[in-house]
């Protein structure tokens, strides 16, 4: 009996991810398993942009290899980091499906990709007008981190970037299940950036109260005093499990959310 898509439970069928302390999937849950924890100092050559204070930090984030992806060093120059994370990342997610990517440029592919931060727009801004060039526009651009994925790959379903604040990864990930559902996607492309490229970001999270003085978070205890901010992303490829597919399944996908007394003390 043939099964509904719009019915059908929607499969993760291919992961990738950068985080602190792991660099994949992989190395993710061997961190969680072993109880280890990734909070610790900026790398040595970042804290005079990012300052000392503990976090969630990437090993490297100024490595990108633009001419695998037919960029020009001229303009990877200019491309915001959380860019060629994200390209990055959904190209490692197409091929942890067991598909080429080059297979499917010009089908219904969405994109869908949840990021808050501008720091490297902080940056340039920094560098001031002498530094703007053609390039400067679509690289800083946060609005176009799924539109450069999609541009790059040749990908044709819906493409746009999501801020809905702490949770835009997964408002994207809802997002890509409805277009899913509609159709408007055979397969989609979900997940999110975050890098903390400068320390104004920082401060400014300080001064409103959020970090945690002791730099560790305690998530819904008694003891929570603040968060710890960290960087990294993630991304899944999502489709409708309707049992035709030989592609492996890693799980299937759910979302739920929780009410909060105010926008700075969520609860369970």
């Amino acid at each position: 009996m043939p099964v509904d898509v719009n019915l059908a439970p929607i499969a993760v069928v291919g992961i990738a991810a950068r985080l602190p302390g792991a660099p994949d999937p992989d190395a993710f849950w061997r961190l969680l398993s072993d109880g280890r924890s990734a909070i610790g100092t900026p790398p040595a050559a970042r804290q005079a942009l990012t300052g000392s204070r503990p976090g969630g930090w990437l090993d490297r984030v100024d490595t990108f290899d633009a001419d695998f992806f037919g960029i020009s060093p001229r303009e990877a120059r200019h491309l915001d980091p959380q860019q060629r994370l994200m390209l990055e990342l959904c190209w490692e997610a197409i091929e942890d499906a067991g598909i080429a990517p080059a297979r499917l440029a010009g089908s219904p592919v969405g994109v869908f990709a949840g990021a808050m931060a501008t720091d490297y727009a902080t940056l340039a801004a920094r560098a001031g007008a002498a530094d703007v060039d053609r390039f400067t526009l679509t690289g800083l651009n946060r609005g176009l981190l799924a539109n450069r994925v999609s541009f790059t790959l040749g990908l044709r379903g819906p493409s746009f970037t999501v801020d809905a604040a702490q949770a835009s990864s997964l408002v994207a990930v809802q997002l890509a299940v409805q277009s899913l559902r509609r159709g408007e996607s055979d397969v989609a492309l979900a997940g999110g950036v975050n890098l903390n490229l400068v320390a104004d970001s920082t401060l400014a999270a300080e001064a409103f109260g959020g970090l945690s003085p002791n730099g560790r978070s305690a998530t819904f205890d008694a003891a929570a005093d603040g968060y710890v901010r960290g960087e990294g992303g993630a991304v899944v490829l999502l489709k409708p499990s309707t049992g035709r597919s030989p592609t492996r399944i890693r799980c299937t996908a759910s979302s739920s959310a929780a009410r909060s007394t105010t926008t700075a003390r969520p609860r369970a």
